[in-house]
């Protein structure tokens, strides 16, 4: 058995965590690097072994304009034979009202290995605003693909809310973007009003996304929606919003601030959550700033009634 659960954290300095396995034996890694500055992939066929296993740039920031800035959270995906990177970028790393000014972009790669050939640029993903956007993640669902990412709706008070929309293809969406939640709670709102790094579960006839909420210290928590399988998933209505967080800091274990998480299994199919958090609870300046947020992972089971159980960052 893989013993991840004893390895954590998994990959040190290494924020926003997301681990793709795939049909050919292979773990691919990817994650928010320190400097903000590089899209980096990693793979290795344990979970274990990518503490170790060597890393490749495979995108670096451009010298100016609207992807020169700021790279944060890379997703990779496997859709329809070719490779997706899901990021967002920045102009600048200035702020405006407490805002940074991202939007999210995708890379594509033809190659059957996506540390090797050319990474293309497919352009920005057009959402209803021009405006502070971020953590895109797709899914498919009965034969159709959804993105779920994190935006700034200018006339909603807070950082950013969840959304949902279908896509025509991996870089566009098509239809209406449906608001599935807004920081409401008082454990989404320490800080700064957040909802963000959604992160999908398909599974007992369900499908639930875990997010993040409130800054990024030690308030750093997780939510939950959960639909069920045969409902409108861009009805807001299908979604269910758990009132408390369902994963949050674990002062005795050393884990403080864990959220952006995603998931996958062990090669026997065991249930495994990764996430990022600190060793540490009190952090000098701002926390962006700070390095030390370390990828982890751990063993998650299920509720009799059919829902995770993640229970605390060990």
């Amino acid at each position: 058995m893989e013993k991840i659960a004893l390895r954590n954290p998994l990959v040190l300095k290494r924020a926003d965590p997301f681990i793709w396995k795939h049909t050919d034996g292979y773990y691919y890694f990817t994650a928010t690097v320190p400097d903000y500055s590089y899209i980096e992939l990693r793979r290795s066929e344990t979970l274990e072994e990518l503490s170790e296993a060597a890393s490749k740039a495979v995108w670096h920031k451009h010298e100016s304009g609207p992807l020169s800035s700021h790279i944060w959270a890379p997703e990779i995906h496997y859709v329809d034979g070719k490779w997706y990177i899901y990021f967002a970028a920045a102009w600048t790393s200035d702020t405006v009202e407490g805002l940074f000014d991202h939007r999210m972009y995708v890379l594509e790669n033809e190659s059957s290995n996506p540390l090797d050939g050319t990474w293309i640029e497919k352009g920005q993903i057009q959402t209803d605003w021009e405006s502070f956007s971020l953590d895109a993640t797709t899914f498919e669902h009965q034969g159709l693909r959804y993105l779920v990412w994190a935006q700034k709706d200018p006339r909603i008070q807070g950082n950013s809310n969840l959304y949902i929309a279908k896509m025509s293809n991996p870089w566009t969406l098509e239809g209406k973007q449906v608001c599935l939640t807004i920081p409401e709670y008082d454990w989404e709102v320490i800080g700064y009003m957040v909802n963000e790094g959604p992160a999908v579960l398909k599974r007992n006839g369900r499908i639930f996304i875990t997010y993040s909420a409130s800054a990024t210290d030690f308030n750093y928590c997780m939510g939950m929606l959960t639909a069920k399988e045969t409902d409108d998933l861009l009805d807001p209505a299908s979604w269910v919003k758990e009132p408390v967080p369902v994963f949050q800091t674990n002062s005795e274990a050393l884990r403080f601030g864990p959220g952006h998480n995603s998931f996958t299994t062990t090669s026997q199919g065991e249930d495994v959550l990764v996430y990022h958090a600190r060793t540490y609870k009190e952090i000098d300046g701002d926390p962006l700033n700070d390095p030390n947020r370390h990828t982890c992972a751990q063993f998650f089971g299920w509720h009799i009634d059919g829902t995770p159980d993640f229970g605390k960052p060990s």
